[in-house]
């Protein structure tokens, strides 16, 4: 058990019978009466985000979840999964589109990466902090179009548009930081 003392953003936490990610927590002390705490909490299993307020020193059950390194393998479209192979004991396993969240646009075969399980249920995948994808798309660039560092939009092979310094062309290797959905370096 944790109590509200205790809360940090990305901690998981079990409510109501619920996996819920801390995205946001804020203390607040009232003029009279106790203080409370007000979380902004994301349903793992849903996507769903909600708003709780609770009491100062509310106990919580910590949610205990298992980490797995993994390959990602392929998408089966007709079916919209995404399927994974654990690394150590080479099983397969699909996971749905609400699971992944924001981490499709950075999915390439046989990238590595970790996922987090709950009592054998894939609830969600961490990616590496950078992932080098090949622009498929973009515009050409001309040296002496600004007099500071101009950017222009590129599409990766995954489909996901990220604003890139003028001098990246077509086919070029790009590292992009998956946390912010930025422009790191090319490759």
């Amino acid at each position: 058990m944790i109590t509200t003392g205790e809360l940090k953003k990305g901690l998981t936490i079990e409510m109501d019978g619920e996996l819920y990610r801390i995205l946001d927590w804020q203390h607040i002390k009232m003029a009279r009466g106790s203080a409370q705490v007000r979380m902004k909490l994301r349903n793992l299993r849903s996507g769903s985000t909600i708003n709780h307020t609770c009491q100062a020193g509310s106990r919580f059950g910590r949610a205990r979840l298992d980490r797995a390194h993994v390959q990602y393998l392929y998408h089966d479209a007709d079916r919209d999964l995404y399927y994974f192979m654990d690394t150590d004991t080479f099983e397969q396993f699909p996971m749905n589109p609400v699971d992944l969240e924001g981490t499709v646009d950075y999915l390439k075969d046989n990238l590595e990466l970790d996922v987090l399980s709950y009592d054998g249920e894939p609830i969600e995948v961490e990616l590496p902090i950078t992932v080098d994808l090949q622009v498929i798309e973009t515009e050409p660039g001309f040296k002496g179009d600004t007099a500071t560092g101009g950017t222009k939009a590129a599409t990766v092979e995954t489909g996901l548009v990220v604003q890139v310094p003028l001098f990246i062309e077509i086919g070029d290797v790009i590292r992009l930081d998956t946390r912010y959905g930025t422009y790191n370096e090319r490759v």
